[in-house]
């Protein structure tokens, strides 16, 4: 580039014979020429320097080259350095005649041929080696890979303060969330490796708790975040296992029950089981005049199921979308193209409208507007913030689902006599054919015990399983046994053995089947206890006259249609959580056990007033007191604002 000033032309060169430009700007008068056993070496790296100059010009000899090894008869003699130095500076390649012209072999360049010695070891400290090698999961569960983040606070449409503020929260997040990940990585009682994270889990594991808090507590950001920095700075290494953990659990995959979260404490109502299930029959909800709230009492006539299915047809399948409200057609048994259905992908908000309460303030403040609660956007400015492959719809007529699979009343069974009361919950997906069983658990009650659990296949075509809600995913039925093979009973043998979660579920042909093997479990004077349980007596299609339902025994307002969730009733009170799962989607088994548990609650109070009124329990049924006859009206009987009014009324 610029002409060399000789600046440097007495200094020898730091190199001395290593080096290998062939215009050095230092001197190289002094250096003694290399010995025999380096020449070749030497030879090499000049050769390869030259090479790597005059690569881009290819010669165009019809020659196979050869430079990883170079015949002894074509190297320059080591007592000639004039023809060495000669060779070295004209000649790029060592070449061969290749007697056989017809293929011409690549060229390869001798540096990438020549062996490349490792850089020399350094010592490395534990939290270097932790950077590049990943900490192993613990053993039997998937590998997990943090995506590369940057310590920049994530892009949010309504955010609760200026990115300055947010990054300035998020550094001091950060670093006191990695004091307490050095901690435990220098813990040489820590067996558990598995737990320590790598620089981007935990940049990813403080970015997340900073969305979410951003997201959670928008009005209230900067106060609860602080808090949760101080929480971390003073947490114990037993206490930030445990947010980890749930951090892992939520993101990258499921941990083993018990590990994440405690569970859930030992319901105690002072009652024995029998008394429990003497009171229960105080607690039955009657469903006549309930109809108009989804609940039904008896099969739809022969007629009525045919005007259903005119009607369908006379549609040509046209639907209105669950999600989106979309108009869309979908095709049962697939159209001549192969396709389900029309309308392309459905965009939708996931979450629910949240609508904020207003205050005597607002005409000051201003009233907050309501938004969504899956994306914090207010609502009516976007369409959706999730984007689902198809459009889906549900099915709530009462003939029309009985033209797909008529409802079923509960078959007497002599030979079994009473039965005790069976909790039971169900999981529903999306197809062709609407809103259907997927999934069937039911547990004995008061116990809990598993009494049935099993994956539906629906008589439709799978449109989405809904795994949010539903917690049924595609491996479920990949990696399901038959219901009753060989398969099955070991699986049940080691569910019980090691109480694990992870064995593969049965599965059942069809809703019909389902309900059937429900069915064995049932009288028709048999409490059947659920929560919401007209949604899963519809989608298993049974009419059964004896139920208990949680919506019905905890009434919110003026009572139906107006429902609280069981997540909420469970915080309320069994100071239990449930549903965490986050995408993982809901359990069947837990939130059966849940509702019964509410149900015993519900018993225990309810002997309270009894008891205070005289009654008694003796061989397992309840005995009203002298003078009282017993009345037949249960405790709870839900009303347009008089439930609370007739349960009293029935007690006294």
């Amino acid at each position: 580039m610029f002409t060399p000033l000789g600046l440097f032309r007495d200094t020898p060169c730091p190199l001395g014979q290593d080096c290998s430009l062939l215009t050095c700007m230092f001197s190289h008068k002094n250096i003694s020429p290399p010995s025999t056993d380096d020449k070749g070496a030497q030879l090499e790296r000049e050769a390869t320097t030259v090479q790597e100059v005059q690569a881009p010009k290819k010669p165009k000899l019809q020659a196979t080259v050869e430079t990883s090894k170079v015949a002894p008869e074509s190297r320059p003699s080591p007592s000639n350095p004039t023809e060495l130095s000669r060779r070295t500076a004209t000649s790029t390649y060592v070449i061969k005649t290749n007697p056989q012209p017809a293929v011409q072999a690549p060229a390869k360049l001798m540096s990438i041929s020549r062996k490349v010695s490792p850089p020399p070891p350094r010592a490395e400290s534990s939290t270097a080696k932790r950077n590049v090698t990943p900490a192993k999961p613990e053993q039997g569960l998937p590998p997990r890979k943090a995506p590369v983040e940057r310590l920049n606070p994530r892009m949010l449409p309504k955010a609760p303060a200026s990115h300055g503020v947010r990054l300035s929260i998020l550094t001091k997040l950060h670093a006191a969330m990695s004091a307490l990940n050095d901690k435990m990585a220098k813990d040489k009682g820590n067996q558990d490796k598995g737990i320590v994270l790598t620089p981007n889990e935990l940049i990813t594991m403080a970015l997340d708790e900073e969305e979410k808090t951003a997201k959670a507590n928008a009005s209230v950001y900067g106060n609860v975040i602080k808090l949760r920095i101080v929480k971390f700075s003073k947490m114990n290494q037993e206490d930030w296992m445990k947010e980890v953990q749930a951090h892992l659990n939520e993101r990258y995959y499921k941990l083993a029950p018990g590990q994440t979260e405690k569970k859930p404490a030992v319901l105690t109502t002072g009652l024995t089981k029998k008394e429990e299930i003497a009171i229960a029959s105080k607690l039955v909800t009657p469903l006549e005049g309930l109809e108009q709230y989804g609940y039904v009492t008896k099969p739809p006539t022969p007629e009525e199921i045919e005007g259903a299915r005119k009607g369908v047809k006379e549609s040509q399948g046209w639907e209105k979308c669950d999600r989106c409200s979309g108009r869309f057609q979908v095709f049962p048994g697939r159209r001549d193209d192969g396709s389900l259905t029309t309308g392309g992908q459905c965009t939708y908000h996931p979450g629910k409208p949240i609508y904020p309460p207003r205050k005597k303030t607002d005409h000051i403040t201003g009233h907050k507007e309501s938004y969504y609660s899956c994306c914090n956007e207010t609502l009516g400015t976007s369409a959706g913030c999730t984007k689902g492959d198809t459009h889906v719809y549900k099915v709530s007529e009462t003939k029309r689902l009985a033209s797909i699979l008529q409802f079923e009343q509960t078959p007497t069974q002599p030979g079994k006599g009473l039965l005790p009361p069976v909790c039971f919950d169900c999981e529903m997906g999306y197809t062709t054919l609407g809103l259907e069983l997927i999934r069937l658990t039911a547990v004995s009650w008061p116990e809990g015990k598993e009494l049935l659990d099993v994956i539906v296949r629906p008589m439709g075509e799978i449109l989405d399983l809904n795994s949010r809600f539903s917690g049924v995913f595609p491996e479920h039925y990949t990696n399901a046994v038959p219901y009753g093979s060989s398969a099955a009973k070991t699986s049940s043998f080691i569910l019980e053995e090691r109480e694990t979660e992870s064995r593969p579920l049965q599965v059942v042909e069809s809703p019909a089947a389902a309900r059937a093997l429900l069915f064995q479990l049932l009288q028709p004077e048999t409490p059947l206890i659920g929560h919401a349980i007209d949604n899963d007596l519809n989608s298993s299609r049974i009419v059964h006259p004896t139920v208990i339902d949680t919506v019905i025994l905890y009434p919110v307002g003026a009572g139906l249609p107006n429902r609280m969730s069981l997540k909420t009733l469970s915080r309320k009170y069994l100071d239990r959580h449930i549903q965490t799962g986050g995408n993982r989607g809901h359990d069947s088994k837990e939130d059966a056990i849940a509702t019964g548990d509410l149900v015993r609650v519900k018993a225990a109070e309810t002997w309270k007033v009894l008891k205070s009124k005289g009654w008694v329990i003796q061989d397992d049924k309840l005995v009203p007191p002298p003078g009282v006859t017993e009345d037949t009206v249960p405790v709870w009987r839900l009303g347009a604002g008089a439930g609370q009014k007739r349960a009293s009324s029935a007690l006294t």
